[in-house]
């Protein structure tokens, strides 16, 4: 992608301008970020997936009477309410793990690292439907695909929650500007900005292009656990603790001064290799979400171009690839072409002529496990 190029997507900015101007300072609101768009998905195909047991759905209601409703699915379509009462909202989580066009959204995206980019959520509304004031703690593209929604935004600084609901709604909303949102319109919201989006008569459809970020502790504990289990493979190779000075004590609940220096030091040899973290966070980052998974087939012999799977997370550092939470050392040319995978997601003939026989047989594996497909 040529990131100098202004782009209607971010409305006449170019990639590089826009994260210079715009990412995680300010709004930004686009007419016609794509023109012509149309669901990817249709209302009826979007209600089956809210149905399915591995897709993460939600269903919000508010009306004057009963205040605000949270359901979590799988919803049956007649556990949906008719299409006709105002104040309702169908949330449909990833629909982009179960959907090519839905999928295809995240392409135009390609100036952000995919490492940072979660996924499609799609809402469907009625007349009225919304999901009350909040703010989201990542940054969000909100594109408008079918009917009307009205969004009032502003940088909020009192982020006082309703008591008593079961979702997160501000107590005191501030909105700074409000506009009304037609199919191909889209609003950029950096993280932390209240927002507050509501349907203007029915058939609304937006999508919520979604950005992953994890705190620093979740993100710490996450690798930790896998660095511990990394080192747990070597255990053997490990050194044990051993005491051979150790007195007789008064106090035996006290815990010897030897073993904290020898945990302290063992933390701290878990730690030192920058390399062994870069390999767990990458790891970490193309880890599947918990409801996917790959149905392999036998690779087509011989390769002549392959593509990621919708549901494959790639990604690649300086030493390695990373597919789906395993790391390969990567170095040379075959190195290359790999990398070239994870930013394109497909290689061609021309490309795979490149490749040696090892690299070949590597794909053929992935093919085989459903991470990518043979074209």
């Amino acid at each position: 992608m040529d990131i100098t190029r202004p782009l209607p997507l971010l409305g006449g900015l170019s990639p590089e301008r826009f994260m210079r101007r715009h990412w995680q300072k300010k709004p930004l609101l686009v007419r016609g970020a794509m023109p012509g768009v149309l669901p990817p998905v249709p209302r009826a195909r979007l209600f089956d997936l809210a149905a399915a047991e591995d897709v993460e759905s939600r269903l919000v209601q508010h009306d004057a009477k009963r205040g605000w409703q949270l359901r979590h699915g799988p919803f049956a379509r007649r556990a949906l309410p008719p299409l006709s009462r105002p104040g309702w909202t169908l949330l449909v989580q990833g629909v982009d793990l179960h959907d090519e066009a839905a999928h295809a959204l995240l392409a135009p995206f390609a100036f952000l690292p995919a490492a940072r980019l979660d996924d499609v959520m799609i809402s469907y509304a009625s007349d009225g439907g919304g999901v009350g004031p909040h703010f989201d703690s990542y940054d969000v593209f909100l594109l408008q695909v079918s009917g009307r929604r009205r969004w009032s935004w502003g940088r909020q600084k009192d982020l006082a929650l309703r008591p008593g609901l079961p979702l997160k709604v501000l107590e005191h909303f501030e909105p700074e500007d409000t506009q009304v949102l037609q199919p191909g319109d889209m609003l950029y919201l950096p993280p932390r900005y209240a927002h507050d989006g509501v349907a203007v008569g029915g058939d609304c459809m937006t999508c919520s292009i979604g950005l992953r970020a994890a705190t620093d502790a979740e993100l710490a504990a996450d690798l930790l656990v896998r660095l511990a289990d990394a080192a747990g493979d070597e255990a053997d190779a490990g050194r044990r603790y051993a005491d051979p000075a150790q007195a007789a004590v008064e106090a035996t609940g006290a815990v010897p001064e030897a073993l904290q220096r020898f945990a302290r030091d063992a933390v701290r040899r878990l730690l030192a290799a920058d390399a062994d973290i870069d390999r767990a966070l990458g790891e970490s980052l193309t880890e599947p979400k918990p409801n996917v998974w790959f149905e392999g087939a036998a690779a087509p012999a011989p390769l002549r171009g392959v593509r990621l799977d919708r549901r494959t997370r790639m990604l690649h550092d300086a030493r390695h690839v990373f597919i789906n939470g395993e790391s390969f050392r990567a170095a040379g040319r075959d190195a290359r072409l790999m990398r070239q995978l994870a930013d394109r997601r497909r290689l061609g003939a021309a490309e795979l002529r490149l490749a040696s026989e090892e690299a070949k047989a590597l794909l053929a594996d992935w093919c085989e496990a459903g991470w990518l497909h043979g074209e």
